[in-house]
């Protein structure tokens, strides 16, 4: 089986670690306080995604029988855009590849087109301006956009083929919400092509010859 549970276990560790390092004194108290709000409000976050999931298999529903999908993300983002891209390689059997948005112009550029859907995650953080840019980059280039953008995104909704909104939170809650309608996409991707989600073919939980 695939490790969705681990892997959005691990970036919720790792954001508790995070906060850990801050409390030896690297920011102010308040500073901390804040970010530990916005852990604690993560349960509740996750929940609420998980509801759009009718949403996202309505989505799904239109891209099932593309051949190849492109995930973008900066900074904290783009591990993120590579776990998606992971989990619908894995379990719908699509190829995918997930790539740093600010280096889209070396390589990936070349392949976007009406056949190649973008996913680009693009919460409202301190390289959104950046990553606004890919999406028009992408839109020029005849490219379908499925932006995952912070709730009440007006701006990104009106120049994204489609959205998906997460609840607005600081750069590290936002890497997990990130991650669940991405792994809510390839779920319903393999479902749609008729795949066992319960038993990728070739994988397994262990490593083996």
């Amino acid at each position: 089986m695939c490790g969705i549970v681990g892997y959005t276990g691990s970036r919720e560790v790792s954001s508790v670690l995070v906060d850990g390092l801050k409390r030896r004194g690297a920011l102010p108290k308040r500073e901390i306080e804040r970010h530990v709000r916005h852990l604690r409000d993560v349960p509740d976050q996750i929940r609420t995604l998980l509801e759009k999931s009718r949403e996202i298999a309505a989505l799904a529903g239109k891209f099932w029988r593309y051949r190849n999908v492109l995930y973008l993300g900066r900074g904290i983002q783009y591990p993120i855009a590579m776990e998606g891209a992971l989990k619908l390689k894995e379990i719908s059997y699509i190829h995918a590849e997930g790539y740093p948005a600010g280096e889209m112009k070396h390589g990936p550029i070349a392949l976007i087109d009406n056949e190649m859907p973008v996913v680009v995650l693009a919460p409202q953080d301190s390289v959104y301006r950046k990553t606004m840019g890919n999406i028009e980059e992408v839109k020029v280039r005849d490219g379908i956009v499925i932006a995952v953008a912070t709730e009440g995104d007006q701006e990104i909704a009106d120049k994204a083929d489609y959205t998906i909104y997460i609840p607005g939170a600081n750069q590290f809650v936002n890497a997990i919400l990130s991650t669940i309608p991405l792994q809510l996409f390839a779920y319903h991707m393999a479902v749609l092509r008729g795949c066992d989600v319960d038993k990728p073919r070739n994988l397994a939980k262990s490593v083996t010859v």
